[in-house]
C-alpha cells in the first residue's frame, strides 16, 4: 500500500524537474521550486533525489533516449518498399518531435554548455542507429543501382530528415511573426510543414532524367 504513493511522489518530483529544468535549464533551475511545484517537502524532494545534479541526469537520460527513439523512428518500418519506408519514417519523426517540442532545445541547450555531455549522446545515439543506417544504405545503394533513386549517403538522408523536421520546433517563436497568416494557425502550420518536408526529402532520392 506505501509503495504506490512513493512512486506517486517520485513521478511527480521528476515531472516537476523536467518543465523547471527545460525552462530555466540546470543553471537556473531550483530545487526548491521543483518541490513546492512536485507538491513535496524540500527535504523530501532530497530524499529520493540526492542532489539537483542528479535529478537533472535523470531527467537528461530520459530525453537522450527518447531522442534515440527518434532517430530511430526517422527511418520508418522495415520490411515497407524504400519510398514508404522513408515516408512512414520521416513522419514518424515530424509526429516524434510534434510530441516533445521542447526537447531538441533542451539537449542542444545543455550539451553546448556542457560540453563532456556530446560524448554521451553521440554514443546513445550511434548504438541506437549504427545497424539501422547500414541496412537504410543498403536498400538506398540497391535502389540507385536499378536505376530508381539519386545514389544517397544515408548519413546526408538523416541530417536532410532531422534538420528540416527539428528546425521549425526550435525557431517557431522567431518564424511565427516573420510569417504572417502562415503560422496563424499553429496546429495547421505544423500539418504543412509535416507534409512539406515528406515530399523535399522524397524528391530529393527521385532520379533525374538526363
Amino acid at each position: 500500500m506505501g509503495e504506490k504513493p512513493m512512486r506517486n511522489k517520485e513521478q511527480a518530483i521528476l515531472e516537476a524537474a523536467e518543465r523547471e529544468f527545460i525552462v530555466k535549464g540546470f543553471a537556473g533551475a531550483r530545487t526548491t521550486s521543483i518541490a513546492e511545484a512536485a507538491g513535496v517537502t524540500h527535504a523530501m524532494l532530497h530524499y529520493y533525489f540526492r542532489t539537483k545534479e542528479q535529478l537533472f541526469e535523470r531527467i537528461l537520460d530520459e530525453k537522450m533516449r527518447l531522442m534515440g527513439e527518434s532517430v530511430l523512428a526517422a527511418f520508418g518500418q522495415p520490411g515497407l518498399p524504400l519510398a514508404e519506408r522513408l515516408r512512414d519514417g520521416i513522419e514518424r519523426h515530424f509526429d516524434f518531435i510534434m510530441a516533445n517540442p521542447d526537447m531538441p532545445r533542451f539537449i542542444v541547450n545543455e550539451v553546448f554548455s556542457r560540453p563532456e555531455r556530446y560524448e554521451t549522446m553521440q554514443a546513445r545515439i550511434r548504438e541506437i542507429a549504427g545497424v539501422l543506417m547500414c541496412d537504410i544504405q543498403r536498400e538506398l545503394d540497391a535502389s540507385a543501382d536499378r536505376g530508381e533513386t539519386e545514389r544517397i549517403d544515408v548519413r546526408m538522408l538523416l541530417l536532410d530528415i532531422i534538420s528540416l523536421n527539428v528546425f521549425p520546433f526550435i525557431a517557431y517563436p522567431v518564424i511565427e511573426p516573420i510569417l504572417g497568416d502562415l503560422t496563424a494557425d499553429r496546429e495547421r502550420f505544423f500539418a504543412r510543414r509535416r507534409a512539406e518536408n515528406t515530399e523535399v526529402i522524397l524528391r530529393r532520392l527521385k532520379k533525374c532524367d538526363s
